[in-house]
């Protein structure tokens, strides 16, 4: 399985924030969640990736190809979606889509149209008059109606209603039939991710803090439920994150052969990512409720 996407040792300084020695790769294939809390760096890497920001040191590949050398011709093979589109909102949606189809060489009038039809956009509509889910719709129609192999998606879901937001992961999962394609899907909404990524990496804070198959980095950790009468100061230390009711604990391990021994009337419980990933945010382990906790507490 070859790499789409080959990033190594990338570093980038806004005020006083900095991308720092990012390095990960994304195999062809595959959908790839790149997740983390709003303000962790997702976006900045997104727009280094795209050429939309210098960075200060660092390699960029794309197909094998340097960022730097060969952007047209990367950027060809490539597909954006932007939160909030990037459009002109004076402009209707046919001349929105004269501009962006003339960067194409590869433009199929024949595909836009029929997602045009899909989605129930009329080409005299004007960008201000589109919801935010039919933004949305429209981004991905124009960036699918260049044959892209590549996807790029900065927080594509935010704000979006569930509906629409299951029909943009269908339209996703059909993306993927074809061979030799992948998805970059950045967003703080892991729920969507639960459900179509193959591949997780995370940031936080500037640093990259995993890369991992999706079901390999769940099967890896667990939900912990039990009764405070079996806390002590050693068991509380076999959990990355740990919170306390009245009713009693729910915390997430990575040790769960040893809680089993040390609890062995808790239950357990298999996490989402959202879990994986508070779990994992610097200052997680005392100051971050999980979602499980809050689920339990509201139910």
């Amino acid at each position: 399985m070859e790499n789409i996407l080959e990033i190594s040792g990338l570093n980038k300084s806004y005020g006083s924030f900095s991308l720092q020695d990012i390095s990960f790769s994304l195999p062809e294939g595959c959908i790839t969640g790149f997740i983390g809390i709003n303000g962790a760096g997702k976006t900045t890497t997104l727009r280094a990736i795209l050429g939309l920001a210098s960075k200060l040191s660092g390699d960029i590949r794309l197909f094998g190809m340097d960022m730097k050398t060969n952007e047209k011709q990367i950027k060809e093979r490539i597909g954006i979606v932007l939160d909030g589109g990037g459009f002109y909102d004076d402009l209707s949606l046919a001349e929105m889509k004269s501009i962006v189809s003339s960067a194409y060489k590869s433009w199929d009038e024949l595909i836009y149209r029929r997602y045009l039809d899909r989605f129930s956009l009329k080409p005299k509509q004007k960008i201000n008059e589109l919801s935010k889910g039919m933004r949305m719709k429209y981004a991905l129609a124009l960036a699918l109606s260049h044959k892209a192999e590549l996807l790029i998606m900065d927080e594509p879901t935010s704000g979006l209603d569930p509906l629409i937001r299951s029909q943009l992961l269908d339209i996703l999962k059909e993306f993927m039939v074809n061979g030799g394609r992948g998805v970059f899907f950045s967003t703080h909404i892991t729920s969507d991710l639960d459900k179509i990524a193959d591949m997780l990496i995370m940031i936080d804070n500037g640093k990259i803090v995993f890369q991992e198959e999706k079901d390999i980095l769940l099967d890896s950790y667990r939900i912990v439920k039990g009764d405070l009468k079996d806390l002590t100061k050693d068991r509380e230390n076999l959990f990355r994150n740990l919170s306390k009711t009245a009713f009693g604990f729910t915390g997430i391990t990575n040790q769960l052969e040893a809680v089993k021994k040390a609890i062995p009337e808790a239950i357990i419980e298999r996490p989402k990512i959202e879990d994986v990933m508070l779990c994992n945010i610097k200052g997680g382990k005392n100051d971050v409720i999980s979602i499980s906790e809050k689920r339990l507490s509201a139910g």
